[in-house]
């Protein structure tokens, strides 16, 4: 099945911080639908008044409403108006129900996402019913709670801006819930989540019961204690917290605070717990498989440095110019590759924040380049978290070009001169749903006259057009800026992402 991110690429035109907040959304996704018992569609607008499904998820708590699989299929706005009148009004709608509803029915809602002010796309709420049948406590505590989520998500408030999105392996509501009103206090504790509290040798009465108090003196370790009994209290203040795991009495415990605000309002919290008991302990046998890929990632870094300083060393014995200057340039290649390593080397899995290395590079190049030029370096726009097959490429070429620029662009003849006051480099990225686009340009003296990039004979260009073209399958263009009172040059690049980001 495609990933919201191959549906976003191929068919969206969304911009990256709203492909990321749907992201968000669709990392809470299966959390949605226990709560709800219901199927979840994601709709995005594929072309005017047209939408794509662009996720789907089904209830593990429930009967499915739908047996086949409605990703990437399309419908016209004006062919389902309780989608159109969620996008047009920006509410939630709901279908009423049949006069003669039979025994079951599909109850249908739909739910705008709003990012920034905008609606961007409609969630599909449909929920298999029987008539005349009255639900339970638990139920009724799910379904309020998800009523509440839906709403924030449309009042734009959840998923929270700027927090991290759930992990797979975080609490799911059928492992434990508890509901607390404004005050902090249960109003509803599932039978899992009861169990996970025996678990950490709790046996009183919870209804009523202050959740952070009961809590907190369960909690072996008193940091931990009090960490988690602040962040229970923040949510219920409408804060968004981060999960937290606690250990007490032999067991392990994963708490996550969910703050309910439908409308603005205060509505108390979401508490969800898990008991990963058994799970940690077999996460501790794979510890050293880890740190073992790690420390292959770290041995390669040393080793990449060791050679970085053999070649720095030849570089200094040698009496002829044009070694150094060559020497020099491979010393930063083999360091580029030697700083996703190491930044590897300190990841859990094999991706990498790319903002991270390239503001570490640009210093050392511009360290390299500064007998030549005082140009500065600058980044504007994101390049984001990419994986290790498309970061170790993409930092070299981004190396490469920069070195170019600040070699070449501002040693004009003296009748043309570039104030060093002036000089400045500039690395522009633009990330969407579909590629990654990147310009580095300067204000320096421009290229000569009849420069092709497909001609050029340096080296840096030939690797630079080698990897954009065969490692990245990506393109590049490369020019002379003309506009008027601005000069210099630019290099434009572009890299697809569809099926290496997730």
């Amino acid at each position: 099945m495609s990933t919201l991110s191959d549906v976003l690429a191929e068919f969206s035109s969304l911009s990256g911080a709203a492909v990321a907040h749907l992201q968000a959304v669709v990392s809470e996704w299966q959390l949605l639908a226990d709560l709800s018992f219901s199927d979840l569609l994601l709709w995005v607008p594929a072309e005017p008044g047209r939408l794509i499904c662009a996720a789907q998820a089904r209830p593990t708590t429930g009967v499915t409403a739908f047996i086949d699989d409605r990703v990437k299929a399309v419908v016209a706005l004006p062919d389902f108006p309780l989608l159109r009148r969620a996008w047009e009004e920006e509410r939630v709608v709901s279908d009423d129900p049949p006069v003669d509803a039979p025994r079951s029915w599909i109850r249908r809602q739909t739910i705008p996402v709003r990012h920034l002010g905008e609606v961007i796309a409609v969630i599909e709420r449909d929920t298999s019913s029987l008539v005349g049948r009255e639900g339970s406590l638990l139920e009724t505590a799910y379904v309020d709670a998800a009523d509440d989520l839906f709403q924030m998500i449309c009042d734009g408030t959840f998923p929270p801006p700027g927090q991290p999105a759930e992990l797979h392996t975080g609490p799911r509501a059928g492992d434990g819930l508890l509901r607390l009103n404004a005050d902090g206090n249960v109003v509803y504790v599932s039978p899992n989540a009861l169990s996970a509290y025996h678990r950490l040798a709790y046996n009183g009465e919870m209804i009523g019961q202050s959740l952070a108090q009961v809590t907190r003196g369960l909690v072996d370790d008193p940091f931990d204690a009090a960490e988690l009994a602040k962040r229970i209290a923040e949510a219920v203040e409408g804060r968004p917290g981060l999960r937290m795991e606690v250990e007490a009495r032999a067991a392990t415990v994963l708490f996550r605070a969910l703050p309910l605000r439908p409308h603005g309002r205060p509505s108390g919290a979401l508490v969800l717990v898990r008991d990963v008991t058994e799970v940690r302990r077999r996460d501790r046998a794979l510890l050293s498989k880890d740190a073992t890929i790690r420390e292959i990632h770290h041995r390669v870094k040393n080793n990449l440095q060791t050679v970085a300083a053999l070649l720095r060393m030849q570089a200094r014995r040698s009496a002829d110019p044009s070694v150094r200057q060559a020497l020099g340039e491979s010393v930063r290649r083999v360091a580029s590759i030697a700083m996703v390593h190491e930044t590897l080397s300190t990841s859990p899995d094999d991706r990498v924040d790319l903002d991270q290395i390239v503001d570490r590079l640009v210093p050392m190049i511009s360290d390299v380049a500064a007998a030549e030029t005082s140009a500065r370096v600058r980044r504007v726009g994101s390049l984001g978290i990419l994986g290790a097959e498309m970061a170790t490429p993409l930092v070299m070429v981004l190396a490469e070009v920069v070195q170019n620029a600040l070699q070449h662009a501002f040693d004009g003849a003296p009748e043309e001169p570039v104030p060093d006051g002036g000089a400045q480099v500039t690395i522009s990225v633009d990330r969407s749903a579909k590629e990654l686009d990147i310009v580095v340009s300067d204000n320096g003296v421009g290229l000569p006259p009849g420069f092709a990039i497909e001609q050029a004979k340096g080296l840096g260009l030939q690797i630079v057009r080698t990897l954009v073209e065969a490692e990245l399958l990506g393109t590049i263009e490369m020019g002379t800026i003309d506009g008027g009172d601005e000069q210099g040059t630019y290099v434009h690049m572009t890299f697809p992402l569809r099926g290496r980001s997730k």
